[in-house]
């Protein structure tokens, strides 16, 4: 692209697109790069995943989100978020990385790279990055963790069932999971490192999980954690240190997810103790017309940014590009 854009929105997830309307209606010109489908970490979620919010609080662009039930699933979004981008013909570049951003005398160079291999450079006057967490797991660090029976994530349980399988986490993903590979067949244990299961699990979740757990049918090890994955065992060690074999012929290891902005270094991004970045009010980072949304900003609150709020973060930080450049007209309704 040689054209130099007013904005250049990396991640094409809802807050990225909810940006891309915020531009689309402020008269902005921009394009979405993504190095995956549109809204790819809900395309990886669990097959039949549902959404702990209402489907209102998923919207973008006001356009509503009508689902036959309480709380939309993953099909319902996939399915929403692909109409709101054709409906309004956003200009989404799919299966586009962006492999470095450099600072340029007019904005921004963003060095991408096409599915197929080809290179490329995107101008930009402005950057919004919106590149969620869902695609960096924690990685554990211990022995056999690359292993091909290993997985940080879960899609369902089918292919499990009367298999011995072991899901390291104590989260909603590894409650999920935990629930759904029992309900399919699998003999499942959980390794936890805390001694109970975290209070962020979702409401109707954590007590289904605590009786399962209760009455012997989902088996769990707190205070506990797995120190080497091997193909028919993981060894599980004990806080005192002592250790024991847990046969397993799969290993889930959810232990979550953090941001990854290495696409940004050499930017010198100030960050806060925690490894969130310094974020003005309206999320524009410590490099002027560098704007971080969503989750990404966030490694150290991740479990506090979600769809929800990181919409209103892309609207926000859009505003503000539009009084930074100088609209070319009055913007109608930003996206909600």
């Amino acid at each position: 692209m040689s054209e130099l854009l007013d904005v250049a929105i990396v991640g094409a997830g809802p807050v990225g697109l909810a940006a891309a309307i915020a531009c689309k209606r402020a008269g902005l010109s921009y394009v979405v790069l993504e190095k995956g489908c549109v809204v790819n970490a809900i395309f990886e979620y669990p097959t039949y995943m549902t959404f702990f919010t209402t489907a209102p609080e998923l919207e973008i662009g006001n356009h509503p989100m009508v689902t036959g039930h309480d709380k939309p699933d993953r099909r319902d979004a996939l399915m929403y978020y692909r109409l709101v981008t054709q409906r309004e013909e956003l200009n989404v570049r799919q299966y586009t990385e962006v492999g470095r951003v450099h600072a340029a005398p007019a904005g921004f160079t963003l060095e991408i790279e096409a599915q197929d291999g080809t290179p490329g450079v995107v101008e930009a006057r402005r950057v919004v990055v919106a590149t969620g967490y869902y695609d960096n797991p924690v990685h554990l660090g211990i022995p056999g963790e690359d292993s091909e029976n290993v997985s940080h994530y879960y899609t369902e349980a089918h292919p499990f069932m009367g298999l011995n399988v072991t899901v390291i986490g104590a989260g909603n993903s590894a409650a999920d999971a935990a629930l759904d590979l029992w309900r399919g067949g699998a003999n499942v244990t959980m390794v936890v490192r805390a001694p109970e299961l975290k209070s962020t699990i979702k409401y109707w979740v954590r007590p289904d999980l605590e009786n399962r757990i209760k009455e012997g049918s989902i088996a769990a090890h707190f205070n506990s954690r797995v120190v080497e994955i091997h193909p028919d065992h993981v060894l599980v060690q004990w806080q005192d240190g002592t250790t024991f074999r847990l046969p397993t012929h799969f290993t889930f290891a959810l232990t979550g997810y953090r941001p990854d902005l290495s696409f940004l270094a050499g930017l010198n991004l100030a960050t806060q103790p925690d490894e969130c970045l310094v974020l003005s009010e309206h999320y524009e980072s410590s490099v002027p017309g560098l704007f971080v949304v969503g989750s990404a900003g966030f490694a150290g609150k991740t479990n506090q940014v979600f769809i929800e709020n990181g919409r209103h973060h892309a609207v926000a930080a859009v505003a503000e590009i539009v009084r930074q450049l100088g609209d070319v007209r009055e913007p109608a309704a930003l996206a909600r």
